[in-house]
């Protein structure tokens, strides 16, 4: 069985390289569009992802090169600004519905704000719940996962819809069922892909806001490094412009 760094990369490239095809035919301006529209209402965008997908919600939020109007929500806020002890974040608090109203209690969320929600499998409690939290409040919302997986997969939620039944736009991560691409054994496989089409799709994102804004005469609010002269004054003004609505933990 093949699975060399080589096989990896192939993997990846075949990936990035349709991923590139599609966004440069359109395939996320809409995406991009509600994007571009929030940030012009004066809203946030606000980044959620549990687990791995994680990672997603960080390149969205906060980071050089990225947009300032941002916002991470992660289950971990439920102990740091709500009342949950530290031991509630087990591994498996992603499937909890529950943890939903608890989430979004302490999460800065405005009118304006639209959601990017991103889950490899779309069907865990906490990720469809914040999706249909977001629905229920008038906000739109953008999903990035893999059809292919979660059309396998039985949804976690009491609703029994999947992050891709609920959200206004999909993005296919194009991650296969189980996200790992290469098999090592007959049973063992090894390549997960999902984290790195996702961070590939959160900078297209980034960028075609950016350009759209650009190209309309306006200035995107981007950050610059910290860790460049001058980096943390610029970033410091463009983040006083929405006061509380960001969050940059450590």
């Amino acid at each position: 069985m093949s699975a060399s760094p080589q096989d990896l990369l192939r993997e990846a490239e075949t990936r990035l390289e349709r991923l590139t095809a599609d966004a440069q035919n359109g395939a996320l301006d809409a995406a991009i569009d509600l994007l571009v529209t929030a940030l012009r209402d004066g809203g946030v965008i606000q980044a959620f992802g549990t687990g791995h997908s994680e990672a997603f919600a960080m390149e969205i939020a906060g980071r050089a090169g990225g947009l300032i109007p941002t916002n991470r929500i992660a289950l971990r806020d439920i102990v740091l600004h709500g009342e949950r002890p530290a031991d509630v974040l087990t591994g498996s608090l992603e499937r909890e519905p529950w943890v939903v109203d608890e989430l979004m209690a302490v999460s800065p969320v405005t009118e304006n704000d639209v959601f990017v929600i991103a889950s490899n499998s779309g069907v865990n409690g906490s990720i469809v719940g914040v999706a249909l939290w977001a629905k229920e409040h008038g906000h739109k919302v953008i999903a990035v996962t893999s059809l292919e997986h979660t059309a396998r997969v039985e949804p976690k939620h009491p609703s029994g819809k999947r992050l891709s039944e609920i959200a206004d736009v999909v993005i296919d991560n194009l991650a296969p069922y189980g996200d790992s691409t290469l098999q090592v054994t007959e049973t063992i496989s090894a390549g997960a892909i999902s984290s790195i089409t996702a961070a590939f799709i959160a900078q297209l994102l980034t960028l075609g806001v950016a350009r759209t804004l650009a190209e309309a005469g306006e200035v995107p609010p981007m950050y610059i490094s910290a860790n460049i002269p001058g980096g943390d004054e610029h970033n410091a003004a463009l983040e006083a412009r929405y006061l509380d609505r960001l969050r940059r933990g450590a």
